[in-house]
């Protein structure tokens, strides 16, 4: 019994739970629990721990020394970041590492306002960083490290992140580490948090979890103290351990330098818990967990590992983005407290809705079998005979069909939450837990059996007290002397190595996850992601526990303390009206002509739209957006205007980044092409020229052309217009190759840190693609490119115009929208704006239910397949408003390299049709949120509408246009068939010149 005894403790907002678990009994019919307990959570945690814990020993009569482990799930340190309580959050100072790349996106961008001011102390920028390769971008200089250390410490703090560019992939340099050991020389007793030791690629995402765990690394320490000394109280003298996002355990001096990792594990704990007691062998299949709270219902997915399904690369803790593991959840206003109404509140006659209101912790008092007069779901499953508790005879006057009705769609509720987190049309097993399980029916289509497992009501704390040990490795290797397995292989083993280290028996790790995926553009390079769990190994933890609970009184304090708020100094916020926001186009007298100064309204618009017309590609805009709008505080002006005022003859530099969008999640935004453009003006011999234009209005590049026309580096207008009138892989892939092949050259390229590239001339434009590619490689897989100048007369012919005004109307139909609650519309709003029912359409509806890997021609592609899901009845009367999709049940599959080349439609009767192809446009839309996604986020799971946008006629009308940007451009050897026909946006500059 010593060794397989544990104790599981989960605290949620509501109540806390314990369980006393005997492992080697889980094949008995009590699953070896011993004892169980709930009770509300109390207002320190650590009081409503220390009870539930002396009650489950005392219930179970099993002495304190038998107990092998105490692990706890917590949300008092993300509590901390969401009451943004003063108390337990510290200053932080950011000591950044990278000699180009990091000066214009600055941490906190996007915080809360109140958020940042509490934590924000000082940040610093120090020479470092990698490139994607892995080789250095600088070294660290030690002198400008006790250079930041004499301004830290001048401000009292004690608590830096230091963050580097690609620091997860440093195995050679250690910069990150090398930094930390200067500090802690400097300023003796400081916490120094390493952001490769908190999170994955992805630099501003990783550097703020650094930051959130670094501001809740005092209040952590002293809670994990507490714990300690509340189990010293109770006589164990066993190991301690918290619970993780993914699924898996950390220790407890562990957790208290990464309390971060313990953020969101109640949900998780709830899905490891179901599948412990259920009992059943689920090795080999998904299961789906379905967790009825009080308010609210959680449907996750339970993979063939064991572990939760992940939710994408990047979500929000708190509303801060951030990208360490998080469960994939779909939570739904259903629980047992949900209000339940017959005919009121704007329900159509005769219908009954329940929830997504709730009585929440008041249903003890305000639902009617407990003495209240509020009818909640719970009243409906005792009047139904699902359970019993409180008084029945106060649900006697529910009439049996209004019971009815509240059981049809309390169950039509359940199905389509499950049906949204299944990846396929086949039924999956269905575990039932969580207080309000009861309200479920015997019955729900698409689960192939239901289980209601035993205790399930304390399934969260069950699965503390059994959950594993896990170790992750995300790196990024050459295969240029290795093969893709060779790689993968080394990867696994590092990880079931990290698993062992963190305490697993090593007889029991295995892989659970294992995600292996070449870096688009960039030859031989491959990101590996590689997670290994197994059993934990009490006997080692057991002889490696050593009593540490003292610490400094004065942190007790923390705790103690009254709350109070401190005065922030956070500038108001005026909300925009999207419905009557007007850009500021203005007559510049100097120059004749109307312009448009563009504010952030107008960036936010465009960076939405962009990323529409980039197609899945093109790289987020959102960094690029970030440093704009700092740049417009700082008093800078960002200048656009129409095609039609430039002479013919006005010079017109053009260009964009070239590489891999992968690259871009590191760097951030530099001025690269601002180089390159200075050192294609020296070569061609040009003092200065008349304007500038983007290479693309998709992806990241949409936005590029603002960056170098601003008067923070060249000062000249912005055309609204570009030469793709979308995203394409490839620099030759423009219009300008199309009409004028062999005017890409003279070109440059610049890395942004000094080394640049002239090409002054090629056989043809795809030699200049394959050059430049190869010199990239060496200039860190990111560079600027600034093509030959173009002129005018040009622009206007070959040009693909108006563009950013369309990017603009795109991003506002999205703003207006969320606005005012009509997100379900947005496709429609779109079409409206791309020029009606005639140049685009609605081509499917449904949900992302697989991502593949497909080769064609000896080309590796990835492919997005997409399910039609039904259509909720509560949705039925704002599908009305919504157009019809080209293609209708079934399921679509979608080539993309970075950008979605085709969509071809699969029917239930297995017959099979390409409905669009570029290059016309095939862009992806979030259902909820209206918002694009690119393919960094595509996942499953995901509720989306897949639109259709007819391309520019400087693309189809030609048999050169097409062999260019048609299928041929991508390598597929099939005819194009134009979606509609193409109409020119509307120039923003044009529509509101008027009322300026």
């Amino acid at each position: 019994m010593a060794q397989s005894v544990r104790i599981g403790v989960d605290v949620g907002g509501t109540n806390t739970d314990a369980v006393l678990i005997d492992l080697g009994q889980r094949e008995t019919a009590s699953r070896g629990i011993l004892s169980s307990h709930k009770a509300p959570t109390s207002p320190d945690v650590t009081t409503g721990i220390q009870e539930a814990i002396n009650t489950v020993l005392r219930d179970s009569h099993v002495a304190p020394e038998n107990v092998a482990s105490v692990t706890i799930g917590t949300t008092a340190f993300l509590n901390s970041v969401l009451e943004q309580d003063a108390r337990r959050l510290s200053k932080v100072a950011i000591i950044r590492l990278s000699k180009s790349f990091l000066r214009d996106v600055k941490p906190f961008s996007e915080w809360p306002a109140g958020l940042a001011s509490l934590i924000n102390g000082y940040v610093g920028y120090i020479d470092g960083g990698l490139h994607i390769d892995g080789s250095q971008e600088a070294p660290v200089v030690e002198s400008q490290v006790v250079r930041e250390c004499e301004n830290i410490k001048a401000l009292g703090l004690t608590t830096v992140v230091v963050a580097g560019v690609y620091s997860p992939i440093d195995e050679v340099f250690r910069q990150e580490e090398t930094v930390r050991d200067i500090i802690a020389r400097e300023i003796p007793g400081a916490d120094v948090v390493c952001s490769k030791e908190i999170a994955n690629i992805g630099f501003l995402e990783r550097e703020n979890a650094a930051i959130l765990n670094g501001a809740i690394l005092r209040y952590a320490r002293q809670t994990i103290r507490r714990f300690r000394r509340a189990m010293k109280s109770l006589h164990l003298q066993c190991p301690l351990f918290l619970t993780q996002n993914d699924g898996t355990i950390i220790d407890a001096t562990s957790a208290a330098k990464t309390p971060i990792r313990t953020f969101n594990s109640g949900a998780t704990n709830s899905m490891r818990g179901a599948a412990y007691l259920a009992g059943e062998d689920l090795a080999n299949k998904s299961t789906i967990v379905v967790d009825i709270g009080g308010t609210t219902t959680d449907v996750g997915v339970l993979l063939p590992s064991g572990l939760p399904r992940q939710a994408s690369a990047y979500v929000k803790a708190a509303g801060i983005k951030v990208n360490y593991s998080m469960p994939h959840l779909y939570s739904v206003g259903l629980g047992g407290g949900s209000i339940v109404r017959d005919g009121q509140r704007g329900a159509k006659k005769g219908a009954v809705t329940v929830g997504p209101d709730s009585v929440g912790h008041r249903l003890l008092t305000e639902g009617l079998v407990f003495g209240g007069k509020t009818l909640t779901a719970t009243d409906i499953a005792v009047a139904g005979g699902q359970c019993v508790v409180g008084n029945a005879e106060s649900v006697k006057q529910v009439t049996s069909e209004l019971v009815s009705a509240s059981q049809t769609r309390i169950k039509q509720i359940l199905e389509r939450s499950i049906d949204l987190m299944k990846t396929s049309p086949e039924p999956l097993p269905v575990l039932l837990v969580g207080g309000g399980a009861v309200l479920a029916p015997a019955e729900l289509e698409g689960a192939s059996k239901l289980i209601n497992p035993p205790f399930f009501d304390v399934a969260n704390a069950v699965g503390a007290a059994c959950a594993k040990v896990g170790g992750t490795v995300d790196k990024i290797t050459s295969i240029a002397n290795q093969s893709i397995k060779d790689a993968v292989e080394e990867a696994k083993k590092a990880a079931i190595e990290r698993a062992i280290q963190a305490g697993a028996v090593e007889d029991s790790v295995f892989i659970a996850e294992v995600e292996s995926m070449p870096i688009p553009y960039i030859s031989n390079q491959l990101r590996t992601v590689v997670k290994a769990i197994g059993n934990l190994d009490t006997e080692r933890s057991m002889s490696m526990f050593v009593d540490n609970d003292d610490g400094p009184v004065e942190e007790d304090t923390i705790i103690e303390s009254p709350r109070t708020t401190e005065h922030l100094e956070v500038p108001e916020v005026i909300p925009v009206d999207h419905l009557t926001y007007r850009p500021n186009v203005v007559f510049n007298e100097t120059a004749g002509r109307h312009e448009w100064l563009l504010t952030e309204t107008d960036l936010n618009y465009v960076a939405d739209g962009a990323y529409v017309l980039g197609c899945g590609g093109g790289g987020s805009p959102d960094a690029g957006r970030i440093q704009l709008q700092e740049m417009l505080r700082q008093g800078y002006k960002i200048r656009c205007i129409d095609h039609s005022v430039l002479p013919d003859e006005a010079l017109v530099y053009w260009g964009g980044r070239m590489g891999s969008p992968a690259t871009t999640v590191e760097r951030l935004q530099a001025h690269e092409t601002v180089d390159a453009i200075g050192q294609l003006m020296h070569y061609m011999g040009h003092k200065s020229f008349d304007a500038v234009m983007g290479l693309e209005i998709g992806g990241s590049n949409g936005l590029e052309a603002f960056q170098w026309g601003s008067d923070r580096f060249y000062d000249r207008p912005v055309i609204d217009a570009d030469f793709m009138g979308r995203a394409n892989p490839m620099i030759w892939q423009t219009t300008m190759a199309v009409y004028r092949p062999g005017e890409l050259t003279p070109c440059a390229i610049d890395s942004g840190d000094g080394r640049s590239v002239i090409m002054p001339r090629a056989g043809d434009d795809e030699m200049v693609d394959r050059v430049l590619r190869a010199a990239l490689t060496e200039m860190g897989s990111l560079v600027g490119l600034s093509a030959r100048p173009t002129n005018g007369a040009a622009v206007r012919e070959f040009a693909i115009l108006n563009t950013v005004s369309l990017s603009w109307r795109i991003g506002r139909a999205i703003a207006q929208a969320a606005q005012y609650s009509t997100l379900l519309t947005v496709p429609e709003a779109i079409i409206a704006e791309a020029g009606g029912p005639q140049s685009a359409k609605v081509l499917f509806r449904g949900k992302i239910s697989g991502i593949e890997q497909t080769v064609y021609k000896g080309h590796s592609y990835g492919e997005l397949i997409i399910t039609e899901v039904p259509i909720e009845d509560d949705d039925q009367a704002t599908n009305q408003n919504c157009s019809a999709a080209v293609a209708q049940g079934g399921h679509i599959r979608i080539p993309f390299k970075n950008e979605n080349i085709y969509a071809e439609h699969h029917a239930t009767d297995g017959s099979k049709k390409i409905i669009a192809s570029v290059p016309d446009l095939i862009c992806i839309l979030d259902k909820e949120s209206g918002k694009p996604i690119g393919v960094p986020e595509y996942r499953y799971g995901y509720q989306v509408v897949v639109l259709g946008l007819a391309c520019s006629p400087h693309w189809s009308k030609t048999e050169r246009g097409l062999e260019i940007g048609g299928p041929k451009g991508y390598g597929y050897d099939f005819a194009y068939e134009s979606l509609g026909e193409y109409v020119e946006p509307r120039s923003v500059i044009d529509e509101f010149k008027e009322v300026n």
